[in-house]
């Protein structure tokens, strides 16, 4: 069903989340260390990276950080760092969700579960999506911002996808929870939408400065031009 990475240094903790993992049918790595976590990564075919952020021989950002150098791959931070500017600091490294501790594993289980769905949907699609001077091909998974590519997390990518899936329409929070982050919403920070929004439309810019995503205070979002599909 996929490859998971899971670096962690709690050893009870760890294994706790391995074993669920598995009995829901995946294959886990377990990582107590970045350095580890790395050779891992370079061995083997890995389509989510669990990772805590505080760790004993090194940090979860650097981490991050240089996986990204090298591959797309979803990322899911999973930490006891719970302030705003801990979640901020994550998503700009480039996680695509974060979770605090203490959680909840039937949450966790939950992200992963459809993740790997939207993986699978997303293996088939053989779509290109273009509105204005922005351009999303679903088979490769890419974006291009005026014939340039655009370095986009996977939340930011399902986000975007989203929204040029529903060309000006009204798309409140709590539907793009459920799209994009599929859960109802309390287990998610507030900050979450927002926060991921700002980082996409910022890509999405270009030269330009053209703003596709309108917030409708109160409401939701809206993307604000037609969108051609081949």
């Amino acid at each position: 069903m996929g490859n998971i990475l899971l670096l962690e240094d709690d050893e009870s903790l760890s294994r706790g989340i391995s074993l669920k993992l598995q009995k829901e049918g995946y294959h886990v790595l377990c990582a107590s260390g970045a350095g580890e976590a790395h050779k891992l990564f370079a061995g083997n075919e890995i389509d989510l990276i669990i990772s805590d952020i505080t760790l004993e021989d090194g940090n979860g950002l650097d981490f991050c950080r240089e996986i990204r150098r090298v591959s797309d791959v979803f990322i899911l931070f999973l930490t006891a760092l719970d302030q705003e500017v801990d979640i901020v600091n994550g998503y700009d490294t480039g996680a695509d969700d974060y979770i605090t501790k203490p959680f909840s594993l039937m949450v966790l289980i939950s992200k992963v579960q459809a993740f790997m769905r939207r993986k699978e949907r997303t293996d088939t699609e053989r779509t290109v999506l273009t509105a204005g001077s922005v351009t999303l091909d679903c088979k490769e998974m890419k974006v291009y911002v005026e014939g340039r590519e655009a370095s986009l997390s996977k939340k930011e990518m399902q986000l975007l996808a989203h929204f040029l899936e529903h060309p000006k329409q009204i798309i409140s929070k709590e539907q793009l929870l459920e799209a994009v982050w599929d859960v109802d919403g309390q287990f998610v920070d507030d900050n979450t939408v927002p926060v991921n929004i700002s980082r996409l439309k910022k890509k999405l810019a270009g030269d330009s400065q053209d703003d596709y995503i309108k917030n409708i205070r109160g409401i939701g979002y809206l993307w604000t031009t037609d969108v051609l599909k081949k």
